[in-house]
């Protein structure tokens, strides 16, 4: 006698197949990672206004970190430092 397969033999036979939630969680992450390195960014370029002759220049890049801080929510600082640190930044977060 021969077993007939049915579809949920088949997905669960087979890892290779991915469910509706797997790609939501995948999207989750990849909007995560990038939500994360956005703010390392904005980070970044605010530091980039320290090195700038411009003392007004200078007051504002500060002002705009502080404010960048300020607003960062909590469950995302410990990625933004990671970009930080690859991004070179002089600038790091406490969870």
């Amino acid at each position: 006698m021969r077993k007939i397969s049915t579809k949920e033999n088949i997905v669960g036979q087979f890892s290779l197949v991915k469910s509706k939630t797997d790609g939501n969680e995948l999207k989750k992450r990849l909007r995560q990672w990038q939500h994360s390195r956005s703010w390392a960014r904005l980070i970044c370029e605010a530091e980039k206004m320290w090195s700038l002759e411009s003392r007004e220049l200078k007051r504002l890049g500060a002002m705009e970190l502080i404010q960048l801080q300020n607003e960062m929510p909590f469950n995302v600082r410990r990625r933004v430092n990671y970009w930080l640190v690859k991004y070179s930044g002089a600038t790091r977060l406490e969870d």
